[in-house]
């Protein structure tokens, strides 16, 4: 069985706006400035905070986690090694980007971590594939989930940015 082309366009959609939204959060920190922003610094030892699972690098995990899924469907016929360059080189730019606009730092942890969330995605998608047996009901079940969770985070940036919510953000 084949997956027709709208469940194909909604992964691509879907897909997209979370290429944006991972844009605007890594780039532009959602907005919000902080006097850190306009040095540019380096940090090229590897978790040079003495807490490895601090909340950065967790969060680091978990936004790269659906790059690992989608490259999982849309880049199916890339090798696994092809896809773990792919997360890593997508890392690298973000975070050469931050260096070069004052967005942020260029920090070695952060490539490391970003890799290694879109590694697990690349993991969950292939679970959730022999899960379901089948790679066109997995991909039905990711666009589901997908398509919830993207509509939730959008719904919630939307309120937090008109102070809609009990949490102030600027």
């Amino acid at each position: 069985m084949k997956v027709n082309k709208g469940i194909n366009r909604l992964t691509t959609l879907l897909f997209t706006i979370y290429l944006v939204g991972l844009y605007w959060i890594l780039l532009f920190k959602l907005g919000i400035q902080s006097p850190y922003m306009d040095e540019r610094r380096v940090n090229l030892i590897p978790f040079n905070d003495p807490s490895l699972f601090n909340a950065e690098n967790i969060l680091n995990v978990i936004i790269f986690v659906p790059l690992g899924i989608y490259a999982g469907i849309i880049f199916e016929r890339l090798t696994s090694s092809k896809k773990i360059l792919l997360f890593f080189s997508a890392s690298l730019i973000v975070e050469a980007l931050q260096y070069i606009l004052r967005l942020g730092a260029f920090d070695v942890t952060d490539l490391i971590t970003n890799t290694a969330g879109g590694i697990l995605g690349l993991i969950i998608f292939k679970s959730i594939e022999r899960v379901f047996n089948n790679s066109d009901r997995a991909q039905r079940f990711i666009n589901i989930f997908a398509a919830t969770g993207t509509i939730l985070i959008v719904l919630l940036l939307l309120l937090l940015k008109m102070n809609l919510l009990p949490v102030r953000f600027q």
